[in-house]
């Protein structure tokens, strides 16, 4: 092992000797004669499946149709979504075990956490998206088409934006950029996509960002530039004339409709974006005088982000379908009208209208109500039916990825309660005399005991009172035994019921960071869907919290879907590996994670679906940020800094010494190009 490198040992506190987790203590057993042995783990999760683990975390509520959990009990990645065949699913256990093992194991040698991205999945939303669009035009009757755009601030990794351009090209998908960087991204990338692929221009503007908005209609891309605020018009048109480049141009309108929830507070007329109805006339006013009303094409609105219902939905779009319909009458060239993002996804699985974390209906009733609503309005009003565009961001890329952590130790139960300990020890003269079988049921219930299994304790206590019942009835066994036996019975019952009660969540310690990896847990109270990817047919028997690494008190999860506080899992520890999953998490977390304690972000592999023996493969893989990257992101200079230490070490150490400075250089410069997170020991999973 280098000098200075360090590991975590990753095995809980044991608990004290025959005791309840929670409260409730057996003394030990004497020695008994020899009986049938206690039961297993084992048998107690014959009992468990993995339908039930899916039941207990609802991943067939929020998963649905992506995730789902194997016969081994691992969670399953299906890529195709509902059209995904069996031997196509992809084990997620088995992804974690090729990234994390050695290379000279045939793994990849990367360290957690670590990101997997599902390039399977995003085609799969696309296409789905796209679908869902195209049934209820062609339903309906709808007299044009839809060509959606992707805004890229939700996710702006390279991969994702690029496959989004590939995947959508043959439906004319788009992009939407809401900076100058974000342009310039989008620019590039939409050089390889669909020559109709809008690029739709939100975002405040200077000078240089409606340039390059206009370079970009220059380079043969299908620009619009869309106007947050009405100043921004002047600058368009004196640019537009130096650079004798005709514009096309929207405005963001701000609507009256606007959804009370979190993500509804962006809208309205209260909105940070868009224009009023007064200025939104001032403004065709402008262009017709300049004789540039032909350049007026889009009609751009936002209702919210996590739009509840389809009833709110329609609502917004009818009202923006009327300001439509208006510009039309007053002779603007409009084609296009974009309805903004706010199309949600369900992070609870509880398909519910009245929470911020779920919406009431799914793709194809989203659709449905969009071009409903667009072609009531314009058919009553005898305008053309327009394009219809969305910027669905959150709904496109979020379930493409999934964040891999681990669990390395948690704090041990309490010890048992001094009253139920005293109670039982009071009890234990009803042993004497009884027959061996007593005893054997006996000993079977303190060794349930000391695994804290409170089921097993209740089943060995029903069979003790069962088989002194039945030695009662064959006159082995005295009145007065049999009520003392029933006393136990009584007082073994209430101490389980009064431990699982009282039973403290234990806090399970992450590697991972919060702040970096789930910001909007910590910064708007988000939640998303948490559970192990492995051991789910077993019956988790722990309620516990988590604890990130990082210095920081909100550095912890413990709020989760449905509004529990704590989160069911396993016991870990005897050298075994315990692997947690965020899922839903691909849209914003990643651009707005932070450096706290200079923790940066994830190793990250891109797994498709093959027909090889795994039934994946990884086409790229990125180890997470080193020591020395996240040192230069905050302006430090990790060579520097390394140079100095180094000269520390060679002029305050000699040679003779037990720590020298070779051994102290070397393993200076392993930690600056080591992972931030901590490197736990290896062993099984």
């Amino acid at each position: 092992m280098p000098a200075l490198a360090c590991c975590v040992d990753a095995a809980p506190l044991p608990c004290p000797a025959f005791a309840f987790t929670g409260g409730l203590s057996f003394p030990a057993p004497i020695t008994f004669p020899a009986a049938a042995p206690p039961f297993t783990t084992g048998e107690i999760n014959s009992h468990w499946s993995p339908s039930m683990s899916a039941e207990l975390y609802n991943i067939n509520g929020w998963g649905a149709p992506y995730f789902t959990v194997n016969s081994s009990g691992n969670v399953a990645v299906c890529p195709h979504g509902s059209a995904t065949l069996g031997h196509q699913e992809i084990d997620l256990l088995k992804i974690v075990k090729k990234a994390t093992d050695s290379i000279s194991c045939g793994g990849l040698g990367l360290q957690l956490p670590l990101m997997v991205r599902f390039p399977d999945i995003l085609k799969h939303r696309l296409e789905s998206l796209q679908s869902a669009f195209d049934y209820a035009i062609q339903s309906g009757g709808y007299g044009s088409h839809y060509q959606g755009v992707y805004p890229v601030k939700c996710n702006q990794d390279r991969f994702i934006v690029e496959d989004i351009v590939k995947f959508g090209s043959s439906f004319r998908f788009g992009l939407e950029a809401g900076s100058k960087p974000e342009l310039l991204l989008a620019m590039s990338c939409l050089c390889k996509g669909s020559a109709e692929g809008l690029l739709v221009c939100n975002g405040f503007k200077d000078a240089e960002y409606i340039s390059l908005a206009l370079v970009a209609r220059k380079l043969a891309l299908n620009t619009v530039i869309v106007l947050e605020q009405e100043e921004e018009l002047d600058m368009i048109i004196d640019l537009s004339k130096k650079l004798c480049i005709r514009p096309v141009i929207g405005f963001r309108a701000k609507l009256r409709t606007k959804h009370s929830g979190h993500f509804g507070s962006t809208s309205g007329e209260k909105g940070k974006f868009g224009l009023t109805t007064a200025q939104i006339v001032r403004v065709v006013k402008k262009l017709q005088i300049l004789g540039m009303l032909d350049c007026l094409q889009l009609l751009h609105f936002h209702i919210g982000s996590m739009i509840p219902s389809t009833s709110l939905l329609a609502d917004g779009v009818s009202e923006a379908a009327q300001i439509y319909c208006e510009l039309v009458r007053m002779g603007a060239n409009m084609r296009v009208i974009d309805i903004g993002g706010g199309l949600g996804i369900d992070y609870n699985g509880s398909k519910s209208s009245d929470s911020d974390v779920s919406v009431g209906y799914g793709l194809e009733e989203y659709a449905a109500a969009v071009v409903e609503a667009v072609q009531r309005v314009c058919d009553k009003r005898s305008v053309k039916h327009p394009v219809i565009c969305s910027e669905s961001g959150r709904a496109i890329v979020s379930h493409q990825s999934v964040l891999v952590f681990e669990a390395f130790g948690c704090n041990s139960s309490n010890a048992a309660t001094t009253n139920a300990l005293s109670s039982l020890l009071g009890l234990q003269y009803l042993l004497e005399g009884l027959s061996e079988g007593v005893h054997a049921d006996y000993r079977n219930l303190c060794a349930t005991a000391i695994r804290g299994e409170h089921d097993a304790c209740l089943l060995y206590i029903e069979e003790m009172k069962k088989r002194c019942l039945d030695e009662f009835k064959e006159g082995s066994l005295g009145m007065e035994e049999l009520a003392g036996i029933d006393g136990l019975y009584d007082v073994v019952r209430k101490a389980v019921a009064t431990a699982e009660e009282s039973e403290s969540v234990r806090t399970y310690h992450v590697n991972m960071s919060v702040f970096t990896s789930i910001p909007d847990f910590w910064g708007i109270q988000q939640v998303f869907p948490i559970l192990p990817i492995h051991r789910l047919d077993e019956k988790p028997a722990v309620k516990g919290v988590l604890s990130d690494l990082t210095c920081d008190s909100d550095g912890k999860v413990d709020r989760f879907i449905n509004g529990e506080s704590s989160l069911p899992l396993h016991e870990i520890g005897d050298g075994h590996k315990y692997y947690l999953g965020m899922f839903l998490g691909g849209a914003y977390q990643e651009a707005l994670g932070g450096l706290h304690n200079l923790f940066g972000g994830p190793s990250v592999v891109r797994v498709s679906q093959s027909d090889g023996p795994q039934g994946f493969a990884v086409t790229s893989a990125e180890s997470g940020p080193s020591c020395r990257d996240v040192l230069r992101a905050m302006q430090h200079q990790p060579e520097l800094m390394f140079e100095t230490l180094k000269h520390r070490a060679f002029e305050h150490l000699r040679e003779d010494s037990f720590l020298t400075a070779e051994a102290v250089t070397s393993g200076l410069a392993h930690s600056f190009n080591n992972t931030p997170y901590l490197v736990v020991a290896s062993s099984q999973s």
